[in-house]
């Protein structure tokens, strides 16, 4: 089955039987491919003792610590099918990751993306309003994970606007003039968690402001650290945004530039659901193994997407739990899970709360 072929199914609506056959064959292939044409992943590969034989699920698939896109260079087409080069964000003086996309890779992450999200915004472009200022997309070639998220949610938008400048200042009259324009209609405001918080509401309510939007949703994500230490959870973030802009719909995502286009978007329950195109594993930090529903552990990632870098499974440096699987109340299938921080020790590395140190 190509590529092709799986973002024809349904991005909610594949049952963990048929999920699991189709994730660990698509896995194996994307194994084998990468060994074939990356020479330090296949080094590794042989320094494990991988055997295709020896994959009985998906968790048998072989993952790489996802900091080693910082450390290694790791591409599996050549240096002259680049086309395009993104960073992850960090702070002044880390290392960055650098992902290295093909044509064909860079196109299946905005199809994924596109079968994503629009299973929750409807198929139509709305009006769109940007949490941020326009030049951080100004680089198209090699853009950091900011410039790319925001590059790939402006596909769903039919006409945007930056709310802040290059100074990170909320342009008010501008955003009041953004709303009447399109007063009735559905808008979609896509930003950073802590950009959000810290100069859209923040600004919101020291001017006394509140906008009226009702009929908008918000998807934001990046990263919580900063707002966890100012005691800011994920309700009291809603609930805060909706005393300046009326009832609106607020999603967060769990994704990364490693990863770009497979992102698990927040329902209305308030769990974050893996697609059919991708899926987490949740592994115990002294053995690795598997662990059960409702037990927290280290997040591992899966994707069928990537072909032109070796970055189909990988182990993140974030702590969750898994919820559970195909029953979740808002009707997806696939599992649904939660995010619980960074591990100890680990450096910022998600757009906002990398943003959030230098800030």
């Amino acid at each position: 089955m190509t590529y092709e072929d799986v973002l024809a199914l349904p991005p909610f609506g594949v049952g963990r039987t048929d999920k699991q056959a189709l994730l660990c064959g698509g896995l194996l292939r994307l194994t084998e491919h990468h060994r074939a044409h990356c020479a330090p992943y296949a080094r590794m590969m042989e320094a494990v003792g991988f055997s295709a034989a020896d994959v009985r699920s998906v968790e048998d698939v072989p993952f790489l610590p996802v900091r080693l896109f910082k450390e290694m260079e790791l591409r599996s087409v050549a240096e002259e099918d680049v086309f395009k080069t993104m960073t992850s964000s960090g702070t002044t003086g880390q290392q960055v990751s650098r992902i290295f996309l093909d044509r064909k890779t860079a196109a299946n992450q905005q199809k994924t993306l596109v079968r994503i999200v629009s299973a929750w915004t409807g198929k139509s472009r709305m009006p769109m309003l940007i949490i941020d200022c326009p030049s951080v997309v100004k680089n198209r070639a090699m853009f950091s994970a900011r410039g790319a998220g925001i590059l790939g949610f402006s596909i769903f938008g039919r006409k945007k606007l930056y709310a802040l400048n290059d100074a990170m200042e909320l342009q008010l009259d501008a955003v009041r003039a953004f709303l009447a324009e399109h007063a009735g209609r559905r808008i979609l405001i896509f930003g950073f968690t802590f950009m959000v918080w810290q100069h859209f509401y923040k600004s919101l309510r020291a001017a006394g402001e509140r906008l009226d939007l009702s009929n908008a949703i918000l998807i934001h994500g990046g990263g919580w650290k900063r707002l966890a230490s100012e005691a800011v959870t994920p309700a009291a973030f809603r609930a805060a945004l909706r005393t300046v802009c009326g009832d609106l719909d607020v999603a967060d995502y769990y994704g990364m530039v490693e990863q770009t286009g497979c992102i698990h978007l927040e329902c209305a329950e308030g769990h974050l659901h893996t697609s059919t195109y991708a899926d987490i594993i949740v592994r115990r930090p002294f053995d690795f193994s598997s662990a059960d529903f409702g037990e927290r552990g280290i997040i591992e990632v899966v994707s069928l997407l990537p072909e032109s870098y070796p970055g189909h499974a990988l182990l993140t440096e974030d702590e969750g739990v898994l919820l559970g699987e195909d029953d979740c109340p808002c009707g997806r299938k696939g599992k649904y899970f939660k995010v619980l921080g960074r591990l100890k020790e680990a450096e910022l590395r998600g757009c906002s709360d990398a943003y959030a140190a230098a800030f």
